[in-house]
């Protein structure tokens, strides 16, 4: 059995509570990690600005990656490499989340832009990335610099439904998936979670067979499909633990340190 040279982890609903805290023993099990000698970092759909507050803790060597890992940022919130949503493809994005009743937010390099302050998932996204948004009248000019477009519904099904038809409208224009049941995440083309595994892997010069991820939900099972070894969280949902070589805990009982403490036990070093 190839041993894991390199851990990569989802963060919301995998390596934070429902609160969106670090446990203590989540900690811990990333520091046993580096001193095991195995890699860690993680991959979000989250922007670079709601993943900063994780390097510190966490003691973060390796980049990151942001808006479902189309982005990638080193420690020091500088980036590596960044891609953009086309801006055809951007102006379609609006008009098809409109039709479905979504509301929509825009995230740039460095800004969170919304034209509705009073939505339903403001608030909670503020806690999330624990910065402000800034309330545009239009978002067209913002459009060409666009790195992650988010329809964000309280109708679960009937993002489903949009995901379904922004992926078909939009083609090989931008990769279109839910991060959450409530949230449809928007990015750019050709990238996704699993093409940053591949980039860390060859980063670090090992096979992706050493690679091991762990996450829970349909945005993160790009990553799965690369990577030697997946661990879907108790949280997830029934398709994603299907596509993964074990299942841990939930994220309210603390499930990724019981999943690193099995790599460490794995590789020898638990």
């Amino acid at each position: 059995m190839t041993k894991i040279s390199l851990v990569v982890s989802d963060v919301d609903g995998t390596l934070l509570t429902k609160d969106k805290t670090l446990t203590e023993r989540a900690r811990s099990a990333v520091q046993r990690l580096h001193q095991a000698g195995i890699g860690f970092t993680i991959t979000s759909s989250r922007p670079a600005i709601g993943m900063r507050f994780l390097i510190e803790p966490l003691a973060l060597w390796l980049p990151v990656g942001p808006f479902n890992g189309s982005s990638i940022i080193d420690p020091e919130m500088r980036p590596v490499e960044q891609h953009l949503i086309p801006a055809s493809a951007a102006e379609r994005t609006l008009t098809i989340l409109r039709e479905f009743g979504a509301d929509i937010w825009i995230f740039t390099a460095d800004k969170w832009l919304i034209d509705k302050p009073s939505g339903s998932y403001v608030a909670h996204e503020q806690h999330t990335i624990r910065s402000e948004p800034t309330v545009v009248g239009d978002f067209l000019p913002y459009l060409a610099s666009a790195c992650k477009i988010v329809g964000a519904s309280a109708d679960a099904a009937g993002l489903a439904a949009c995901e379904k038809a922004m992926q078909e409208a939009l083609g090989n224009q931008a990769t279109a998936v839910r991060s959450q049941t409530y949230y449809l995440d928007i990015t750019p083309p050709g990238f996704n979670k699993g093409t940053f595994v591949q980039a860390m892997a060859k980063r670090l010069g090992i096979s992706t067979d050493a690679v091991a991820t762990i996450g829970d939900m349909q945005n993160d099972l790009a990553m799965f499909r690369v990577s030697g070894t997946s661990i879907a969280m108790g949280n997830a949902a029934d398709n994603v633990k299907d596509e993964a070589t074990h299942v841990t805990a939930s994220n309210e009982q603390d499930g990724f340190a019981e999943a690193m403490e099995m790599i460490l036990k794995r590789n020898g070093a638990g």
